[in-house]
């Protein structure tokens, strides 16, 4: 057995897994940190790391316990598959691999963009991207290239705007992180998603809020309407019971844009 010690942690606003794009090069234009510990031979080791564009994050996948043989890719007319088949989370170890674009270095710290990187997670290593040995764009990709991905185009209305941006100053949700991660596929799946149909609109739900967009298959687009507070008006009552210590915030989002 071989135990291995991080050399930085990840800072940025993705705390939880369905925040978290499938893979790094699809992920929104997002960005985060990684903050090496403080040893000065961690330090010399990223000379000369500036000059490249992409940089591979080995790191542990912190958030997950156990591991599964097979598991259900995400791609819903496909059967399920060997864990190895696929880039499924759940492995037998917690080893987690991205490309992501190098934004720049100061320091100790790494400025990183394109990630599907979680906050806390630890880093394991860090190797430049190097495009002749690393880029095989004519290799066979299993199933992979016999499933057809629909990709959704994301257009949010201004009032909806408003909304997730007072969301992000007030509560610090990233909610067009989540909506360009969720929504940019498989925007109706039920089954994998949290989402509810209400009438011609769908509602997917992110901790504590609800989120309301229309889908036009025709287009291939999705448009988000609303944001909405996920408590009914009873429960945000003053003295209610507050599990999550947010009433306080949705009562504020009520009484500026109502239930």
């Amino acid at each position: 057995m071989h135990s291995f010690s991080p050399i930085g942690y990840v800072e940025c606003q993705q705390r939880y897994r369905y925040e978290a794009a499938r893979q790094a090069s699809i992920a929104p234009d997002n960005e985060a940190w990684i903050q090496l510990v403080d040893d000065e031979d961690l330090r010399l080791g990223l000379r000369g790391l500036e000059d490249f564009e992409r940089i591979w994050v080995l790191y542990e996948l912190h958030l997950n316990e156990g591991w599964h043989p097979l598991v259900q890719p995400p791609r819903a007319e496909a059967d399920k598959l060997g864990v190895f088949a696929t880039r499924s989370p759940h492995r037998p170890n917690r080893l987690g691999l991205s490309c992501v674009r190098l934004l720049g270095v100061e320091g100790a710290r790494l400025h990183v963009g394109q990630h599907d990187l979680l906050d806390g997670t630890p880093v394991l290593d860090l190797k430049p991207y190097v495009p002749y040995a690393d880029a095989f764009p004519g290799a066979r990709a299993g199933w992979i290239d016999a499933c057809e991905e629909v990709v959704y185009a994301l257009h949010i209305v201004p009032a909806a705007q408003e909304q997730i941006d007072w969301v992000y100053r007030q509560a610090g949700w990233d909610l067009m992180n989540f909506l360009q991660v969720q929504l940019r596929t498989d925007p109706t799946h039920a089954e994998r998603k949290r989402i509810e149909r209400h009438d011609d609109l769908y509602r997917i739900a992110f901790r504590t809020w609800r989120i309301e967009y229309a889908v036009d298959e025709v287009t291939q687009s999705v448009e988000v309407r609303r944001v909405r507070s996920g408590y009914r008006s009873e429960e945000l009552v003053e003295g209610s019971e507050d599990r999550y210590e947010d009433k306080g915030v949705h009562r504020a989002f009520v009484r500026a844009y109502g239930a």
